[in-house]
């Protein structure tokens, strides 16, 4: 198949992926190709009679896979924002044989001899070859023959699992959705939000990844909260079963490398260390995080007159929140327009700080027709690389908001970073896209991702932008957030979207002093999933799990967090993040909290230091953003910060002190 776009690097700007071009048909040949000339290549870096060096070793094999690395990238990206029915087939035959492929590199003996004997003095050369020799280690280079046999089965059967898994709730989304004809059951969504769902004289309100879905907030009738809720709890129900499995092969997996359980393996590479570490900090939050939903839940009590229950905390929560501080998310959609939140405030922000300029490209096009694409360019006029943004749901993408690469930066290889963000936005059905004050917030979070990839100006593609451990990625996304209600940025792009008015002074106040409000609620529903996560993967090797629902509870009555009005996030059946290969939480959802504590010092030294400054930017840029993961990420952080973290500033912001 000469004319297979993944074949040659592509001829469009920064290498963006020829979507045009690109076909279903092309993926495995692609795939097969790819992965046969990586073996190729790496055989010929094991085989070598030359003496090991950092160039003819690692270095070679940051240079190896070139096809396999693009079309994996692509479809990827697809399988997630847009899985067709072919993507889908061909994600289920693809997934364990990369498994496969990923285990013939890291299980073999010669090229781990070599990586043994490579020494640098070179400091970002020093800690990719101690990333590489880690990856190695942790993907039982050093086991018997006879290990690796069994481990290159446990991969195969966990790959296949992970994709059923994510598969199953993709069509869960839709399988499951809140389905009637009657509009008065869905009285309190908008008009605009009813024209969108509605098809074929039924509206289908379909499910997003978290357990408490938006439209809760708003529903009047309580028997419609009821069953919307129930529907997200218990979808995908198949996947019970699925969690059990996957734990239990994990669970074999981290005894078969020597570690007592998944956890254990997990946090090793990590910037926690150890389980116990975590466990302390998250021992910290749960108690105050449980009082304050207690507190929280006697308020809507009282505004509701009788006895809440999960389906009512939302609607409830928007009514106390309106009655103390006068504000709901109908006041506020209004002055949320998509595109001017985009270029009035994310990019805005960005240009403030770091002197950056956006040029939509409406000449390049991605894989759906409503992805926008702009060129950033630098201060001095310079191209920094391209940014995508995909922000609306569709039945084929997958749940949640997201940042990837698409093409990584990197010096070695001559690449400039192409970025994406994929949003799940209701598309109206006509009339301009209004965002609720969340979905604002998660569009700065995003950005924060995107920013971080754009920014990486490092030698090694392994060790850029976002490819820092997982405790640590969301850490420059979530200090991000800050400038969504920065009043200088919010004065910039909240405008009402019919008169162009900015948002009154006096709701502006009021939606800052309103974020500590419902902290209890965001903080258990939070550790609640944290901790389930965990209980899942500190699984000891043959502990059997029965019901998994069983020991969703029990894990959740033994953390202290349960409380019946307060669900995990995510509980077992659609907890994609530690169950599917997508986004690789396993063992690590504790991140979001651990990165806070660091996103919530830096926030305290943004303000210390005037805030939105050109020379704070830079300096955040220069000493975090741009070095990636080729260096110890606390001591980027210390360089930043000038001291270690302390666990305080969080405590303060989420009013849990």
């Amino acid at each position: 198949m000469t004319e297979n776009p993944f074949f040659a690097p592509s001829s469009l700007p920064y290498q963006l992926p020829d979507f045009a071009a690109i076909r279903e048909e092309h993926f495995l040949p692609a795939f097969e190709r790819g992965m046969a000339e990586q073996l190729a290549e790496v055989d010929a870096i094991a085989t070598s009679s030359e003496p090991p060096t950092f160039d003819n070793t690692v270095a070679a094999l940051e240079r190896s896979g070139r096809i396999l690395s693009r079309t994996a990238t692509v479809f990827f990206s697809l399988a997630a924002s847009d899985a067709t029915d072919g993507i889908r087939e061909i994600e289920k035959e693809i997934a364990p044989r990369l498994a496969q492929h990923r285990d013939e590199i890291h299980l073999n003996r010669a090229l781990w001899a070599r990586i043994k004997q490579v020494a640098t003095d070179d400091p970002e050369e020093a800690w990719l070859l101690e990333r590489y020799r880690t990856d190695f280690i942790k993907a039982g280079a050093d086991l018997s023959e006879a290990e690796q046999a069994k481990l290159k089965e446990l991969n195969e059967q966990l790959a296949t699992l992970s994709t059923e898994f994510a598969q199953n709730l993709l069509r869960a989304k839709t399988d499951s959705a809140l389905v009637t004809e009657d509009p008065a059951e869905l009285d309190g969504l908008e008009e605009a939000e009813l024209k969108a769902i509605h098809k074929d004289g039924k509206y289908v309100l379909p499910l997003l990844n978290t357990t408490n879905q938006p439209a809760l907030a708003v529903l009047t009738d309580r028997e419609t909260r009821r069953r919307l809720f129930t529907l997200s709890v218990e979808r995908a129900p198949e996947n019970f079963e699925l969690a059990i499995k996957l734990a239990r092969l994990r669970a074999e997996r981290a005894a078969l490398l020597g570690y007592p359980n998944h956890a254990a393996y997990t946090v090793a590479d990590q910037t926690a260390k150890t389980v116990e570490a975590v466990e302390e900090m998250l021992a910290q939050l749960v108690g105050p995080a449980v009082r304050n939903a207690r507190q929280e839940a006697e308020a809507l009590t009282e505004q509701a007159g009788f006895p809440i229950e999960p389906w009512d905390w939302s609607f409830y929560a928007e009514k106390v929140r309106k009655a103390r501080y006068d504000l709901d998310d109908n006041a506020l959609r209004p002055y949320f327009e998509l595109n001017r939140v985009f270029d009035d405030g994310v990019f805005y922000a960005a240009t403030r700080l770091y002197g950056i300029t956006f040029t939509e490209r409406p000449d390049l096009k991605g894989y759906h027709p409503d992805t926008r694409i702009w060129e950033v360019f630098d201060e001095d006029g310079s191209p920094l690389g391209l940014f995508l943004l995909d922000p609306y749901a569709r039945p084929t993408k997958r749940g949640g908001a997201w940042m990837n690469n698409l093409v990584e930066q990197s010096f070695l290889l001559g690449d400039r970073p192409v970025v994406m963000n994929n949003l799940n936005i209701t598309k109206p059905a006509e009339g301009p896209t209004l965002l609720t004050f969340d979905e604002v917030t998660t569009a700065f979070h995003e950005f924060g991702h995107a920013l971080h990839g754009l920014f990486s100006q490092v030698r090694f593609p392994r060790v850029e932008g976002t490819n820092v451990p997982r405790d640590f990625v969301e850490y420059p996304s979530q200090v991000n957030e800050m400038w969504a209600t920065w009043p200088e940025v919010l004065a910039n792009y909240a405008r009402h979207h019919e008169t162009g008015e900015p948002m009154p002074a006096e709701l502006a106040g009021r939606l800052q002093a309103a974020e500590k409000f419902n902290q209890g609620f965001r903080t258990v529903e939070y550790l609640a999933a944290t901790l389930l996560d965990w209980a899942w993967h500190k699984l000891a090797a043959g502990e059997q799990v029965e019901d998994a629902r069983e020991f969703e509870a029990r894990a959740l009555e033994e953390a202290g967090i349960a409380f019946p009005l307060v669900p995990p996030r995510y509980r077992t059946n659609y907890f994609a993040h530690i169950f599917s290969d997508v986004s690789g939480y396993s063992a690590g959802y504790y991140s979001y909290i651990w990165s806070e504590v660091l996103d919530a010092e830096s926030v305290e030294w943004f303000k210390e230091n005037g805030g939105l400054k050109r020379e704070n930017g830079d300096h955040f840029r220069r000493t975090l953003l741009s070095v990636g993961g080729s260096m110890d990420p606390l001591a980027a952080f210390r360089n930043f910060r000038g001291r270690e973290p302390r666990i305080e500033p969080l405590l303060e912001r989420r009013g849990l002190k």
